[in-house]
């Protein structure tokens, strides 16, 4: 290797060496922590407004989201079809009578633009016929709403026991089902609630898994957006 490109200068020639041991050598007279007099923002201040501006847009987003499922779920209609999930609608002068007792009563617990009772007959069996009502409102917190009314429920048929979430299908919101009794006996009762409607429903004769499915069921018949 050729050493031809390095210069031999004499220790006497050209300026003395900087002793950096006098005094450090200042990169910026900025300080680190920002300058007040430029309105520079310090690191740890951008990091904060780092941190506030994505935890904004995160919570944009979520409001979005939130936004726009009550824009789907509001405009809901309830309906009480002939026939639907296998049943078919009661129109005796008894079963009206029990079907306008339920949704005065769930319309008194809860305000409501429209709202409606029904009762459906079971052709393989008279004792599991379905009691169904409820109606259409804007509901901005539908679980609480709909775990109020099971609380009511509760203090009008006695405690609901085993409250659990169940599966709301394809239209949303939350669902769920319980056990409670009567003068019967011990009978399921099942809750759906979304943005645009809330309706409650008593099974007797029915296992809560069994409710819930049908619950579902009719739901698919009863609501539309």
């Amino acid at each position: 290797m050729s050493d031809a490109h390095l210069t031999e200068r004499p220790l006497g020639d050209g300026p003395d060496p900087v002793d950096l041991s006098d005094e450090p050598i200042q990169l910026s007279r900025r300080d680190p922590e920002g300058d007040p007099e430029r309105g520079t923002p310090s690191r740890r201040r951008r990091m904060v407004l780092a941190v506030t501006l994505v935890a904004g847009l995160a919570g944009l987003g979520a409001l979005g989201a939130g936004g726009w499922r009550v824009l789907q779920q509001k405009d809901t209609e309830l309906s009480t079809p002939v026939k639907v999930a296998g049943l078919t609608r009661d129109d005796t002068e008894r079963a009206r009578s029990t079907a306008d007792y339920l949704r005065s009563g769930f319309a008194a617990d809860i305000d409501l633009d429209r709202s409606f009772g029904t009762v459906y007959s079971d052709p393989a069996d008279a004792k599991r016929a379905v009691l169904v009502f409820g109606g259409t409102t804007l509901l901005w917190q539908p679980e609480r709403d709909l775990d109020s009314l099971f609380g009511l429920m509760a203090d009008a048929t006695g405690k609901v026991t085993g409250l659990r979430e169940v599966d709301a299908g394809r239209l949303g919101g939350v669902m769920k089902c319980g056990t409670t009794s009567g003068d019967g006996g011990d009978f399921a009762i099942c809750g759906w609630a979304d943005h645009g409607s809330v309706v409650m429903a008593m099974f007797p004769g029915r296992s809560v898994d069994d409710s819930a499915g049908l619950f579902r069921q009719l739901r698919e018949g009863i609501q539309t957006r």
